[in-house]
């Protein structure tokens, strides 16, 4: 049976992940010891030790979650080495996208945590320079969603937009804090759930320039090349096997909306029939479930 890996992204980090795995699998632990040379600082010990407010900085967490991911599948080879060969396809949320890559050979351990470095950095400047956030609003349809937004944008001036389509009735929303406390106000009048998000500012959406032009001088600098095997773009939910097309398509996907609904149901529509979500966090199992819950959907996590 074809085989899909999906790789979570920011939001999924806990204090204490990896902690389990490193200690009784040398090949994640070597990652984490790899990681501490390319970064500066000891990833392991903000993963297991926290504080939590370090972990969930931007530009922490993302390289956490990077490496996280891989760990785990350094445990899912360990524990069940055949799974890898059944593998046709990868995808991952925002972040996860880059452990994708890694695990598809287009982008080496040490350059993609480099980069995601980088884009962590990038986007906490970014959202440092402007107070905002996300929020996901529970229940209503994307077009409900997208109404909300739009009297939001009306009553308030400020940027408020669909900035995550996840599965039927959960859809995020990023944008200023006005923009954010406007809509919760207005989600709150229609009867709709508004949950803010621990993230740092209004990802995926045109506030976070100019991390995209930082992320671009980074990628240029990395040895991005031919995936293995297909991986499934957040910005046009589509499977690419291009270097050449994925380096831009990473570069747009910091401002543009991610469409991880229509690239798990395109993953389905491809023939896969088994997902593993590698990472902390079972938040892609989730999402997978309200879309089809005869699928099944392994959680190997750190």
């Amino acid at each position: 049976m074809a085989a899909a890996f999906l790789f979570p992204g920011q939001g999924a980090q806990v204090v204490g992940m990896a902690a389990d795995v490193c200690a009784k699998l040398p090949a994640a632990k070597a990652l984490f010891d790899e990681a501490t040379g390319v970064l500066g600082y000891d990833l392991l010990a903000v993963c297991t030790t926290g504080p939590a407010e370090k972990l969930n900085a931007t530009d922490v967490s993302q390289p956490a979650l990077y490496v996280a991911g891989l760990a785990a599948l350094e445990l899912l080879k360990n524990e069940q080495p055949a799974v890898v060969d059944t593998v046709t396809a990868t995808a991952g949320l925002s972040l996860g996208e880059y452990t994708a890559l890694t695990f598809a050979g287009a982008l080496p351990f040490a350059d993609g945590l480099k980069v995601v470095q980088a884009r962590g950095r990038a986007m906490q400047a970014a959202a440092e320079a402007t107070p905002s956030g996300m929020a996901s609003v529970i229940g209503p349809t994307v077009a409900e969603v997208e109404e909300l937004c739009a009297a939001a944008r009306a009553a308030s001036g400020s940027i408020i937009q669909v900035a995550n389509l996840l599965c039927p009735g959960n859809t995020v929303i990023s944008g200023t804090k006005v923009g954010l406390d406007t809509a919760e106000k207005i989600a709150e009048e229609k009867g709709f759930r508004l949950m803010r998000l621990t993230v740092a500012g209004a990802f995926h959406t045109d506030i976070m320039k100019p991390a995209d032009e930082e992320l671009a001088k980074a990628l240029a600098e990395a040895k991005l090349s031919d995936p293995k095997v297909p991986v499934w773009s957040n910005v046009d939910a589509k499977p690419h096997t291009s270097a050449a097309e994925l380096r831009d398509l990473l570069v747009r996907q910091v401002l543009s909306p991610v469409k991880m609904e229509e690239s798990l149901r395109g993953l389905l529509a491809s023939g896969v029939g088994q997902f593993y979500e590698l990472g902390p966090g079972k938040v892609l199992a989730g999402l997978l479930k309200r879309i089809d819950r005869k699928i099944p959907c392994t959680n190997v996590t750190v």
